[in-house]
């Protein structure tokens, strides 16, 4: 069985996502697609514009995640690790981020990404996928495109007011996002 997620190395979302659906169901092969969110939000990452996401998360859904967040090392583009990552596989999705999440490491410097035996790999792929994603009606990262039907974000209930955000974990989404694989 093979899910699709469109999704960013550098979306905390994501990162709980696929290390959930890895706990609960480590029979299902997942594809993870490209979907670069700089380019969404055309502008370069910020690690200090996450924080407040990343202690809610973590406060709300997800204490045992996100112990080497640096903020201030963040890469400021996934794009090169993105790349990899479609050139190499969904195994190194998971290694590229636990080296990013839990590690601390800048998955955007391409010495960063030979350590961790990251191939080179396209932008263009990353572009195709970017593309193929804005096609099939990807609303962000993470969207998972399963044989039952499509879902962004099924695991978390997400509420944000300016910097003030709260997570929760989404019971109901994730039950029958694992219903429709």
């Amino acid at each position: 069985m093979t899910v699709e997620v469109w999704a960013d190395v550098a979306c905390p979302f994501a990162h709980v996502g696929l290390t959930l659906l890895r706990r609960v169901r480590p029979d299902v092969d997942v594809r993870v697609r490209s979907w670069p969110l700089e380019l969404v939000n055309e502008a370069p990452f910020d690690g200090a514009h996450l924080a407040p996401e990343i202690k809610a998360v973590r406060d709300g859904v997800a204490p045992e995640l996100f112990t080497g967040f640096d903020a201030a090392g963040f890469p400021a583009s996934t794009l090169p690790a993105l790349a990899a990552e479609r050139a190499a596989g969904t195994e190194l999705s998971y290694v590229l981020r636990d080296a990013l999440w839990e590690r601390g490491l800048d998955v955007g410097d391409p010495a960063v990404l030979r350590s961790l035996g990251a191939p080179e790999g396209s932008v263009d792929a990353v572009l195709a996928d970017f593309e193929e994603g804005k096609a099939r009606g990807v609303q962000g990262s993470p969207h998972w495109f399963t044989s039952g039907g499509d879902f962004f974000c099924p695991s978390l209930d997400i509420r944000h007011e300016g910097d003030v955000w709260e997570v929760s974990f989404d019971r109901d989404g994730f039950e029958r996002f694992l219903n429709s694989l």
